[in-house]
């Protein structure tokens, strides 16, 4: 849960960054947010999901 709240959290600054900058239309950010809602309705939700937990663990566990 912790991780999928983080990869809101970044996906939510970095469209509001490119809505603020002229980069990403309004439209296009609200089709993109309905798909993303249509996904998770899906069977592959869980898929996604795994992916980036795998993701997540991979990168947390590169040392500097």
């Amino acid at each position: 849960m912790v991780v999928s709240v983080s990869v809101l959290l970044l996906l939510l600054v970095i469209t509001l960054i490119f809505l603020r900058s002229g980069s990403l239309k309004t439209s296009h950010a609200i089709l993109c947010a309905v798909v993303g809602f249509l996904v998770a309705g899906t069977g592959i939700a869980p898929s996604v999901y795994h992916g980036i937990s795998a993701t997540a663990q991979l990168v947390s566990g590169f040392r500097p």
